[in-house]
């Protein structure tokens, strides 16, 4: 997959540049750029349940490529009892986790997008309730506002164009350093909607050269 980065607190230079980063970063973006249409194309079309949009296809092709390459998924973010409960939500957890670095892969709804960002300052920072995990860098992946329309998302979806936007007014909430990674839409399909038995499901499209 192709993808676009922002660098906030000079998150990109640190991961790039940094050894104890780079090795880390370099696992990420190999695992991105592994993953080929052909790949979100097979998942989407024999997954169980018909879909909507290609982002359960990206969120499993996502743990299968990091979780084999040692990242941790749904870490705690604390030890505390009252937030590792059984049936809680994700509020608390990482999508994955790896020696410095934290990840978040958000395809969520756009009212998420702060919450998402402020998780990997939880994860970082030091705290008052015990912590599970110490990190001092994040990544967020999310969809571009062109995948959001490729990949048939739903129109709230949170975008790396709002991921963006997010950034100035919580600057100061937001005291680690980050990499903003969006997700850039398909070459060789596209997601188009139609309406069966009053429901929304989406059907690859091939793109033609």
């Amino acid at each position: 997959m192709e993808f676009r980065t922002h660098s906030f607190r000079y998150g990109l230079e640190i991961l790039t540049t940094q050894k104890e980063f780079k090795v880390l970063w370099d696992e990420v973006t190999d695992a991105i750029n592994s993953i080929s249409d052909e790949d979100i194309i097979h998942y989407f079309e024999n997954q169980k349940r018909k879909a909507k949009s290609i982002s359960e296809a990206l969120n499993y092709l996502f743990r299968e490529r990091l979780s084999s390459r040692g990242w941790a998924k749904e870490s705690f973010i604390f030890n505390d009892p009252t937030y590792r409960k059984k049936g809680t939500n994700s509020s608390w957890r990482l999508d994955f986790a790896k020696d410095d670095i934290s990840i978040e892969v958000a395809f969520n709804h756009g009212e998420a997008v702060a919450w998402n960002l402020i998780k990997p300052v939880l994860a970082s920072e030091l705290n008052h309730v015990e912590k599970a995990i110490q990190t001092k860098a994040g990544i967020l992946i999310c969809a571009t506002d062109e995948m959001k329309l490729a990949g048939g998302f739903d129109g709230s979806t949170g975008s790396y164009e709002k991921f963006l936007q997010y950034l100035p007014p919580l600057n100061n909430l937001l005291t680690v350093p980050m990499v903003i990674v969006g997700l850039n839409a398909p070459k060789t399909f596209k997601i188009e909607h139609y309406k069966q038995d009053k429901k929304i499901y989406g059907k690859v499209v091939r793109l033609k050269d």
